[in-house]
């Protein structure tokens, strides 16, 4: 049972639960959580059984596997050519805080291959923003080509990871990790229900929407914040907007002039 400490805590987080949350749903205290997370004391067998059944994982994966280094676990009831349990690769800071990994446009055909392999996730530049709400796994990826402006290349998108295609709501705008057509940053549009496919737009009408089947899909991330080096008035738009702050000022100063003469 050497992992089940790591297992708890990472698997917990997982799911967005607080200790004392946790703990309520289990049926312990909360200190006892700590305990358990700290390696300072293992679970009994009920409880352990509670645990494995709230996050839906076998006993055996539960105890035997080390989830947090990326080992994947079996969903309960499932057989040996059932899919995989999704835990997703994270890395933390020193004071045990989920960083937000960056994928870098020069890294996107690499994270294909690597999201779901730790040692990979180790390696990209990671950051924190505290502004994000702490109960989800954030990651950041910076977008290349002009198909969502105004959101030009090179934005870092930051996206909130979602666990189930089921949960992408239409018109919202995801990065959708994908075997076929690798990493896209799109608005989606959900009909898994009616055709098992997913409706992805761009911004820039100038491209034509696609299809993908849902099962093409290998990791969701919600958009949830941008992060841009160009500023709005920047170019032209700012010539312009210059140029009539200008006006105004010169009508102001004419109305000056005339209250003055009167």
């Amino acid at each position: 049972m050497v992992n089940i400490n790591e297992n708890i805590r990472f698997l917990r987080k997982q799911k967005g639960l607080t200790q004392e949350q946790f703990a309520e749903k289990v049926g312990i205290k909360r200190s006892v959580v700590g305990a358990y997370e700290e390696g300072r004391a293992s679970p009994p067998l009920e409880t352990l059984l509670k645990m494995a059944e709230l996050f839906q994982i076998t006993a055996d994966d539960f105890i035997s596997k080390n989830l947090s280094k990326g080992e994947e676990a079996s969903p309960i009831g499932a057989g040996g050519n059932s899919p995989k349990f999704k835990v997703l690769s994270i890395t933390v800071d020193k004071d045990d805080n989920e960083n937000i990994e960056l994928v870098p446009q020069k890294a996107s055909a690499g994270y294909l291959n690597g999201f779901a392999d730790p040692e990979y996730i180790e390696e990209l530049p990671r950051f924190q923003l505290p502004v994000l709400p702490k109960n989800a796994t954030y990651r950041a990826f910076e977008i290349s080509g002009d198909s969502m402006l105004p959101l030009e290349s090179g934005t870092i998108i930051i996206g909130q990871y979602l666990e189930s295609s089921n949960d992408i709501k239409n018109g919202k705008t995801y990065v959708l990790v994908t075997s076929k057509e690798g990493v896209v940053y799109k608005r989606v549009f959900n009909y898994l229900k009616d055709n098992g496919k997913l409706y992805l737009v761009s911004d820039n009408s100038v491209y034509t929407p696609y299809e993908i089947q849902g099962s093409e899909v290998l990791e969701i991330w919600e958009a949830k914040a941008f992060i841009s080096f160009k500023f709005p008035d920047d170019g032209k738009s700012s010539e312009l907007s210059l140029e009539k702050l200008t006006q105004i000022v010169l009508e102001l100063q004419q109305e000056v002039v005339k209250l003055k003469d009167r």
